[in-house]
């Protein structure tokens, strides 16, 4: 069995004065780091209806592609299916850090700090560092992305103004996201519902620019679609509506999957770090909030429906949930 940590006697911790503790001795790499947890699981599940959905819109255009122009229909159809593997080829994910992520490579100084920090992060948990690609985002805030296969990001200002030992406990919750299988999850579901999620945006574009039809017609198309939509959840037992419940669904497991990459980042000794960073990040946006009206600005509090939808949790909770993981190790 693999032990994530060294005894006591052998590793130095990180202390009060931001310095970064190390390992001393041999490097244990795990033999098998990734896997699969329940909130990975609970994302492929809810989407399944969805992935299923596009893979059948995929595949009439593509037949019907073939009829019209001629090249045969499970070309462009098996492109598709197996596109999805290009988020683990090396060279895609660079291009998908550039591209869609808007990432750049590190400054030689950042580097060095970034890499310091991940190479303490990976020694703890038994993880080869160098399977991943280390990337920075210009950005005004403290922030840090998992992506793809092996892509972790962090933002240009937590590099400057983290210590070495909060960064560490920063990239610890990212690599926790890698570990549970959260960020590839992520990136093939997102990739493989697109077509259904751009029939439906088309759908609502079309139905909004309708607006110059009779009574008559409305009516007659009502009720043909209320007709559908009974059948539909009759042969179904209901589950036709699931649709309609799954991003509050998928908002909740995501909601988890960040308190499991949290989880992660305490068991690795990482708790106090990241606790100080989030605790230090509320402080923040309650002075930005208490300020907000003395500048005449007005502080809009979110609805319901928006928190529901939130794919993180806020830091109340997240700081709960880290205390009490601190005080049950005890």
């Amino acid at each position: 069995m693999f032990v994530p940590y060294e005894p006591e006697d052998r590793r130095k911790p990180s202390d009060s004065a931001g310095h970064l503790g190390s390992h001393i001795g041999r490097v244990h790499i795990s033999a098998r780091h990734r896997g699969v947890d329940a909130t990975t699981l609970g994302r492929l599940t809810l989407l399944l209806p969805h992935v299923l959905a596009s893979v059948a819109m995929v595949f009439v255009v593509s037949y019907v592609v073939d009829v019209l122009l001629g090249p045969v229909w499970w070309i462009p159809f098996s492109c598709w299916l197996l596109s999805g593997a290009l988020a683990f080829h090396r060279p895609c994910e660079r291009l998908l850090a550039r591209r869609l992520y808007r990432l750049r490579y590190p400054t030689p100084e950042e580097d060095r700090k970034l890499r310091s920090a991940w190479r303490e992060v990976t020694t703890r948990a038994g993880v080869d560092g160098d399977a991943y690609q280390l990337w920075v985002e210009n950005s005004a805030g403290i922030n840090a992305m998992a992506a793809a296969g092996h892509i972790v990001g962090v933002t240009s200002y937590s590099l400057r103004t983290l210590t070495p030992p909060q960064l560490a406990g920063v990239l610890a919750h990212e690599l926790g996201h890698h570990v549970g299988g959260h960020a590839w999850a992520s990136l093939l579901t997102f990739w493989y519902t697109l077509p259904v999620r751009i029939a439906w945006r088309l759908l609502r574009w079309l139905a909004a620019r309708v607006d110059h039809v009779s009574a008559g017609v409305a009516a007659v198309v009502i009720g043909v679609l209320g007709a559908a939509v009974f059948a539909l959840a009759t042969a179904t037992y209901g589950l036709v509506f699931l649709p309609l419940v799954t991003p509050y669904l998928v908002a909740a497991v995501s909601r988890r999957a960040e308190l499991r990459a949290d989880e992660h980042a305490a068991g690795l000794g990482f708790a106090e770090q990241l606790m100080t960073v989030l605790s230090e990040d509320l402080d923040r946006m309650e002075t930005a909030r208490a300020g907000a009206p003395a500048m005449g600005v007005g502080v809009k509090e979110e609805g319901v429906i928006a928190r529901l939808l939130a794919s993180h949790p806020d830091q109340h909770t997240r700081l709960h949930h880290l205390r009490t993981h601190v005080e049950s190790s005890r």
